[in-house]
This record gives C-alpha cells, structure tokens and sequence, in this order.
C-alpha cells in the first residue's frame, strides 16, 4: 500500500505531514487561490479528518516512474456522500510537492465549503503554530 494511501487510512496526522515537501502547493475543490507551504497545508488536511466521514480510498492510480498518484475516495461530509481524487505529484526525495483535490458533486463540494469554512479559523491557527 502507498506509504500516503496507508496515513491517510489510519487518520495518522504526522505521517500525512512527513510526507509533504516544505514548498507543497494545495489546491483545494472549493477556494480559488492554492495554499504554499507544508504548515497550512498540513493544517487543511487535519481539518479535512475531522469534517470527512465515512472517508475510503475506493482506487488508486499510478504513473509508470511513482511520481504522480491519483486517489479516489468516497466520504460523508454534512450528510452529503462525496466523491473525490486527490492529485499528487512528488519530488525527487518522494515528498509531496504538488496536491490538488477535486470533489463532486456540487452539493456536496458545498457542504465541504462549508464544513472547512466552519474550521478554518482553527486551520490558520494550526498553521501558524507549526
């Protein structure tokens, strides 16, 4: 199983973080600017534990030299069943470099909005934190 599948699965915060290069870029299905950084980015993804339900990768995707890594899950968010893919890519050291989610469908990308809005103020003091 991929070392980032696995974290996920067993919700573990820590190692979800260990994996991610310091200049990560996360680019979330419901704001507009991406997120730099392995502080906020890391602080995203601990409020995306709390809010998801349900949560299980359901398929995963994988390029030829493991660099690029598509992930697709099934989760309950605000009583909405949600589909998604996290998009990641890797740099040379196998950290995450590049993450990017995409999520259907709307009323559920919604009750996400809405979920994460609600723990956002949460999220920056994580981030600030770290």
């Amino acid at each position: 199983m991929h070392p980032f599948r696995a974290a996920v699965e067993n919700r573990d915060a820590d190692a979800i973080e260990a994996l991610l290069a310091e200049d990560v870029v996360f680019t979330s299905p419901v704001a507009f600017k991406p997120y730099a950084g392995r502080a906020i980015t890391a602080a995203i993804l601990r409020g995306v534990l709390r809010v998801f339900e349900d949560f299980r990768y359901v398929r995963e995707i994988a390029d030829p030299d493991g660099r690029d890594h598509a992930f697709v899950f099934t989760a309950t968010v605000g009583g909405r069943e949600i589909q998604g893919c996290d998009f990641l890519h890797f740099d040379e050291e196998g950290r995450i470099d590049d993450f990017t989610v995409m999520v259907r469908p709307l009323s559920a990308a919604q009750a996400l909005s809405e979920a994460m809005g609600a723990q956002f103020e949460r999220i920056r003091r994580e981030a600030a934190g770290a």
